[in-house]
C-alpha cells in the first residue's frame, strides 16, 4: 500500500474526497471508491495495489492498439484491477472488476518491469488490462524507470480523469490510445455510469498540450453506438478538434459480461463507419477484431502508396524509409518509427515478472 493523498480533501464527516477522477467519490473509513483501489485508511487515502499487478505478457504494439508507434514491435503489457467505469459491455471484466488482487497478484517494482522489458526485447510497457488512470503513481514510476532505460510507455485508458493528476501522468508517458466509446452522453451515463465530456477534454488536452502520441479505439456495439448519425458526428469531432491525421479504430463488439443478450458487431457495421470516417476527411481508419486487409493496412497520405499491410497484428510490407517518409513520394506518416520495423508478430508470451525482482 501507499499514500496517496496528493489529490484529496478529508469532509467533516471522516469522509475523504477522492479528487483522481471525475467520479469525485467520497469515500468513508474503511471504505474503498468505485475503482476498488484507493481507500480511505486512518484517514489516509492508499493506493491499495501499489507495486502489485494482474498479471504481466509480451504481446504486439497493434493489440493495444496502436498502428502508428513503432510497429511491430512487443510490448510488455500489464495490469492491475479495478476501474473508475461500470461498463455493462467490459471484455476485460475478469480484472477490471476484480476484488482479489491482493491474493493473486504479483508484486512488480519499477526497476523489475524496467528490466523486464529491456531484457525481453520489448520496446514499450503498455498500461492496459484495465484502466491506468486508477493507479496513475504507480504507472508514473514505471515509466520514469522505463525512461533511465530507453523503453517508451503506453498508456490504454478511457481518459477519464481529472487535469491534475491527467497532466503528471501523461508526462511521463509517450503513447496513448484512448477508448472513445460513445459519442453520446446518454450511452455513457447508461452503459458505464460515467459522461462523456471529460474523455473529450482528455483527447483535446492529449492533443494540443502534450507530445504523447495518441490514437482512438471505438467498439461499435449494435443499436448502442453505431448509427450513421453518431458514427458521422464522432469522425467530424475528430476530424475538427484533433486533426485528419489522428489514427481511429473501429472495433467489433462481442457479447459479454452483462450485455450478453446482444449480437456480435457485423464486419459490415465497420466497413461502413470506416468509410464514413474517410468521407469526413480522416486520412487512417482501421477495423479491429475482424480481418480485414484494406481496413488494417496503412496508406500514404501523399501518393495513396501502401505503406503498412497488415494480416491480424503481422507485418506483411512496409514501405517506409528509417525517417518514417514514404519510400516512393516522401510525404512523412504521423506517427512514431524506428529505422526498421519490429518482427514480434502476433505472438503472445506470459511473463513471471518476479524472475526479474
Amino acid at each position: 500500500m501507499r499514500v496517496v493523498d496528493h489529490y484529496t480533501r478529508p469532509l467533516p464527516d471522516g469522509r475523504i474526497l477522492c479528487d483522481v477522477c471525475p467520479r469525485v467519490c467520497k469515500i468513508g473509513p474503511g471504505q474503498r471508491g468505485l475503482c476498488y483501489v484507493r481507500q480511505n485508511l486512518d484517514g489516509h487515502m492508499v493506493l491499495t495495489t501499489d507495486g502489485l499487478s494482474s498479471g504481466f505478457c509480451v504481446d504486439p504494439i497493434e493489440k493495444k492498439p496502436l498502428n502508428h508507434f513503432l510497429p511491430g514491435t512487443s510490448a510488455l503489457s500489464f495490469g492491475t484491477a479495478g476501474c473508475n467505469l461500470a461498463c455493462a459491455f467490459c471484455q476485460n471484466h475478469e480484472i477490471s472488476k476484480s476484488r482479489e488482487v491482493d491474493t493473486s497478484a504479483q508484486r512488480a517494482s519499477p526497476e523489475a518491469i524496467a528490466r523486464a522489458a529491456s531484457e525481453l526485447g520489448c520496446a514499450s510497457v503498455a498500461f492496459t488490462y484495465n484502466d491506468p488512470v486508477i493507479f496513475y503513481e504507480y504507472a508514473v514510476d514505471v515509466a520514469e524507470a522505463c525512461r533511465a532505460r530507453g523503453i517508451k510507455t503506453v498508456a490504454v485508458t478511457a481518459g477519464s480523469i481529472k487535469p491534475g493528476p491527467r497532466a503528471e501522468f501523461f508526462r511521463a508517458v509517450d503513447a496513448a490510445n484512448v477508448d472513445l466509446k460513445a459519442f453520446t452522453d446518454r450511452f455513457y451515463w447508461r452503459r458505464t455510469a460515467s459522461n462523456l465530456a471529460p474523455v473529450l477534454n482528455t483527447l483535446k488536452y492529449l492533443r494540443r498540450e502534450t507530445d504523447v502520441w495518441l490514437e482512438i479505439t471505438t467498439l461499435l456495439i449494435p443499436g448502442e453506438n453505431d448509427s450513421e448519425g453518431e458514427i458521422d458526428a464522432l469522425t467530424r469531432w475528430v476530424v475538427q478538434e484533433l486533426g485528419d491525421e489522428t489514427p481511429l479504430h473501429f472495433s467489433a463488439f462481442h457479447p459479454d459480461y452483462r450485455m450478453l443478450d446482444l449480437p456480435p458487431t457485423p464486419k459490415a457495421t465497420l466497413l461502413r463507419a470506416r468509410a464514413q470516417g474517410l468521407a469526413n476527411g480522416l486520412r487512417h481508419v482501421y477495423v479491429g477484431n475482424v480481418r480485414d486487409a484494406e481496413g488494417e493496412s496503412t496508406t500514404c497520405v501523399g501518393c495513396g502508396e501502401p505503406l503498412i499491410r497488415r494480416d491480424g497484428y503481422r507485418l506483411t510490407h512496409y514501405a517506409l524509409d528509417a525517417n518514417g517518409a514514404c519510400r516512393k513520394c516522401g510525404r512523412y506518416l504521423a506517427g512514431h518509427f524506428a529505422a526498421t520495423p519490429g518482427t514480434w508478430g502476433a505472438r503472445r508470451l506470459p511473463v513471471d515478472i518476479e524472475a526479474w525482482a
